[in-house]
């Protein structure tokens, strides 16, 4: 719905569960594929099975605290909260399209919120489409400040050669170089995250290496092929 609506079913917010997934990736998609539309952007989620796939592994991980909204019983949206790292990741909170713009969102949003507070996290950063100003506008009122504008392009690699670099497959040992350089450049280090994308994605993900020394401690960038990609985007952080 385009305006603010008032739900007279009362709302209730509970830790999610793993058997929660397959509905609230189907919500996903459906909140992702609507959104993205109006605005002529192509689906971040192509189906619902990548959208139960995702919320699959967040509701089974035990470094993610999930919740779930619902209204007589019946699931009507959801919310992650990644907790592998000291400054917590945000993210996807979606809600179903048919009882959006009613303040189910507030809720889920205040419940990881409440939930970093008493974990005494010192930041929370997410990451929004820049098209999607109404959740900008909830953001905004909770705190977050934008730091950063993010672009995402997508095609075939261009398989170009850069003179004193080389790329290939991360491996483990390449996990403290690569966190070294995430806190050099956040400020923070995200060595879990980085240790688990290198381990679950064999094959996918790479680091950069500085020729002509080419060894895990002259690691200078690292990229994965996540499940979830994303158009051109906002970031924003709270501390």
């Amino acid at each position: 719905m385009s305006s603010t609506q008032t739900l007279s079913t009362p709302v209730s917010i509970r830790r999610a569960k793993p058997e929660d997934a397959s509905q609230c990736g189907h919500i996903g998609y459906k909140a992702f594929h609507k959104i993205n539309s109006d605005h002529n952007f192509p689906p971040e989620m192509p189906s619902p099975e990548m959208g139960v796939g995702v919320l699959t592994m967040m509701f089974s991980h035990p470094s993610f605290y999930c919740v779930v909204a619902e209204m007589e019983g019946a699931i009507v949206g959801s919310n992650c909260m990644d907790e592998r790292s000291s400054v917590a990741g945000i993210g996807p909170i979606t809600i179903d399209p048919a009882v959006q713009n009613a303040g189910i969102g507030r809720r889920l949003m205040q419940a990881v919120l409440d939930r970093a507070a008493e974990r005494g996290a010192p930041g929370i950063r997410l990451v929004q489409s820049t098209f999607h100003t109404r959740s900008l506008s909830l953001y905004a009122k909770l705190g977050f400040v934008v730091r950063e504008l993010l672009s995402v392009m997508q095609g075939p690699p261009m398989k170009v050669s850069i003179e004193g670099c080389s790329v290939r497959l991360a491996e483990a040992s390449d996990a403290a170089a690569c966190d070294h350089l995430c806190a050099a450049v956040h400020g923070f280090t995200r060595s879990n995250e980085i240790a688990e994308a290198i381990r679950r994605l064999i094959n996918s993900a790479n680091v950069v290496v500085l020729s002509p020394i080419a060894s895990p401690s002259d690691s200078t960038a690292i990229a994965t092929k996540p499940g979830l990609r994303r158009s051109e985007r906002s970031a924003a952080s709270m501390s």
